[in-house]
C-alpha cells in the first residue's frame, strides 16, 4: 500500500492530499494511513533520494529537496532554451483566455497533467498566483503577468486574438463540442 500512496501523492501534484482523502481512496483507517506516511517519510530522508514528503497546508505533498535547488533552477532557467514548448504555449493560452483559472481546470481542458509546465511558467514569470478559488479545497488560481504581455507584445489580455470555432467534417464545431456543455440532447 505504500507504493500506492506514493503514486497517489505523485498524481496529486501541487495540490497534495489530506489524511481524509488518502484514507478514503485507500479504504483504510487513518491510523494505518499515518503509519504508511511515516514509513514513506522515513524512506525519503535518505540522502540517496531526490524528493521528500512534506505536510503543507493540511496536505501531504511530494516535494523536491531544498539542498538540490541549484540543479532544479538550472533545468527551469536554462539560458539556451529561449523558446516556449508547445505544451507551455498551450497552457499559457488556456490561462490567458480563462484567467483566473485553477491547475485542475487547465488539466481538464488539456486532458493531461500540467503541474510541471505551470511550475516552469511560474518560475519564468509568465504566469502568477491570482489568489484562491472558493471551490472545495480552495485551489490556487493562475493568471498571466506583465512579462507575458511584453513577451507577446500585448497591451492587455483584451488584445488577445478572438477565439474562433474550427469546423471539420459534417460541420462539427470543435470548440463548441470540446469546451461547452452539449445541450442538443436535452428535451
Amino acid at each position: 500500500m505504500k507504493a500506492i500512496l506514493e503514486g497517489l501523492l505523485f498524481i496529486s501534484g501541487d495540490d497534495g492530499l489530506t489524511l481524509d482523502e488518502i484514507s478514503n481512496v485507500l479504504e483504510t483507517d487513518k491510523e494505518q494511513v499515518k503509519s504508511l506516511i511515516k514509513d514513506l517519510y522515513d524512506e525519503y530522508q535518505s540522502k540517496d533520494r531526490g524528493i521528500s514528503l512534506e505536510y503543507l497546508g493540511n496536505h501531504f505533498k511530494l516535494t523536491t529537496k531544498k539542498e538540490h535547488k541549484k540543479y532544479y533552477e538550472k533545468l527551469v532557467h536554462n539560458d539556451n532554451d529561449k523558446t516556449l514548448s508547445n505544451s507551455a504555449l498551450e497552457v499559457l493560452s488556456i490561462i490567458a483566455y480563462n484567467e483566473p483559472i485553477s491547475r485542475s481546470k487547465v488539466d481538464e481542458i488539456r486532458g493531461v497533467n500540467s503541474s510541471y509546465v505551470i511550475r516552469k511558467l511560474l518560475l519564468n514569470g509568465l504566469i502568477e498566483d491570482k489568489g484562491r478559488s472558493e471551490s472545495p479545497g480552495r485551489p490556487m488560481l493562475y493568471g498571466v503577468t506583465a512579462r507575458f504581455l511584453d513577451y507577446f507584445g500585448l497591451g492587455s489580455t483584451k488584445d488577445l486574438p478572438e477565439l474562433k470555432a474550427v469546423q471539420i467534417q459534417d460541420n462539427e464545431i470543435i470548440f463548441d463540442t470540446k469546451y461547452k456543455e452539449d445541450t442538443s440532447n436535452q428535451g
